[in-house]
């Protein structure tokens, strides 16, 4: 046994397999062993829709989108500010001047202009709008990408089943939900996962040979504690080396694009986000969350809006476009959404604050019928018809991936969960 450890060379088999899991599947060995519920489900479902989406991609304003600037335009209001409106590819539609890209792209989508949230403060609304539920104690609950794998499983099992792209720290992720469940998460899209690949100098023969000393020197421990939470750490490490030797690891090579390709997308996280997103769902991964920051726009919002609304008009729509050119776009859900709208007066600062009262969200592709405006608000101050919670917003999403939206599931604490909490989907937006 010593002769086999010696062979392992400078890396230590713990130090090898921790950069296995932590570079493949963007987990450390902490979070797959940490104490984590899980979740048991109880009944079955009564709801019956037919999925008329396969996957999603989840663009996420961070930080608060003013929706009285980009897709709650109330023409005329004194509301509005210095922003003028622009007509769409969608007949009797309007949206912000700032986004002639993604105007042309309204015909596939439905904006809902009356979403309400009871959380006014970031950590909360991005916590709330991502999960339907609001933070309880040590309670961690998991995210739509969690929930359709939890249900529906992978799309390709060489790759993780979600993937976000952020540098929030914070995100909900998986939630209670087991290791297998949780995101992968990206931090830069255009370098994709890196040290990934097999080293040059390590030969196949070598690498399964080290990967079956593991399995030995674990055989007994795993043996002598039976746990879920020991069975997941082993998962974690089998499902990296899965997508270590998968073919479909070019999906995350950015520099297999075209230069054109990259152009009409832009330059940036966001831009280059969108970009991947595309790739990984051609390559079966069904949900992917692209985040986009910088909508905190508590002062001099008229000169800070234009590059932030540049910067999503461009890659959203290129993103758009591209999916229905590929063919993509029916059964794609493209969700554009943030944790609350912005103030409907200009402040002294010439910014606008926090506003959960109303605000504006989009759904394109997916099932859902193109050009229609759902809701309505008084100038973008209140709703005034087709009221929409945040957790109706996410029955939407859920009701377009036919996930059983009355399905009771037990965490570990033995609490009851669904996947929208008591949302209801709004089911006349789909065509």
């Amino acid at each position: 046994m010593k002769d086999l450890l010696n062979s392992c060379d400078d890396v230590t088999r713990r130090d090898f397999a921790k950069t296995i899991a932590k570079t493949c599947l963007g987990v450390s060995v902490m979070s797959a062993l940490s104490p984590r519920a899980f979740a048991a489900f109880e009944g079955s479902s009564k709801a019956k829709q037919a999925a008329t989406a396969k996957r999603v991609i989840y663009l996420y304003m961070s930080g608060g989108m003013t929706h009285l600037d980009t897709f709650g335009c109330v023409p005329g209001a004194d509301t509005m500010g210095g922003t003028k409106t622009i007509p769409t590819s969608a007949e009797g539609v309007q949206i912000g001047e700032l986004l002639p890209h993604t105007a042309k792209m309204m015909h596939r989508g439905a904006i809902i202009n009356s979403l309400s949230s009871s959380q006014g403060a970031h950590a909360q609304g991005n916590y709330y709008q991502h999960t339907s539920y609001t933070m309880r104690g040590a309670t961690r609950h998991p995210t739509m990408g969690a929930w359709m794998q939890k249900f529906q499983g992978k799309g390709n099992a060489d790759l993780p089943g979600s993937v976000i792209i952020t540098s929030d720290s914070k995100h909900p992720g998986g939630g209670f939900f087991e290791a297998a469940c949780q995101p992968l998460v990206l931090n830069d899209p255009a370098r994709g996962l890196q040290n990934s690949r097999r080293p040059g100098s390590l030969s196949e023969g070598d690498f399964d040979y080290r990967l079956g000393l593991s399995a030995k020197l674990d055989q007994g421990f795993q043996q002598a504690y039976n746990y879920k939470n020991v069975k997941a750490y082993a998962d974690v490490y089998k499902d990296a080396i899965q997508v270590m030797k998968s073919e479909d690891l070019d999906a995350f090579d950015l520099s297999k694009e075209s230069a054109e390709t990259h152009a009409e997308y832009g330059d940036g996280n966001f831009a280059q986000g969108c970009l991947l997103a595309r790739r990984l769902i051609e390559h079966g991964v069904r949900f992917v969350e692209v985040n986009l920051g910088g909508w905190d726009m508590h002062q001099d919002i008229g000169a800070r809006l234009p590059e932030r609304c540049g910067d999503l008009d461009r890659a959203l729509g290129t993103l758009l476009t591209d999916l229905q050119r590929r063919g993509l776009l029916d059964d794609t859900l493209v969700v554009l959404t943030s944790e609350f709208g912005r103030t409907p007066k200009i402040n002294q600062n010439d910014g606008r604050d926090h506003y959960p009262k109303a605000f504006s969200s989009v759904l394109w592709g997916g099932g859902i019928a193109g050009g229609q405006v759902y809701g309505k608000t008084d100038k973008g101050i209140e709703v005034t018809e087709n009221k929409v919670s945040v957790p109706d917003f996410n029955a939407t999403i859920a009701y377009a991936l036919g996930l059983p939206l009355d399905l009771v599931l037990y965490s570990g604490t033995k609490r009851p969960f669904t996947v929208t909490d008591k949302g209801q989907p709004l089911t006349s937006l789909f065509g």
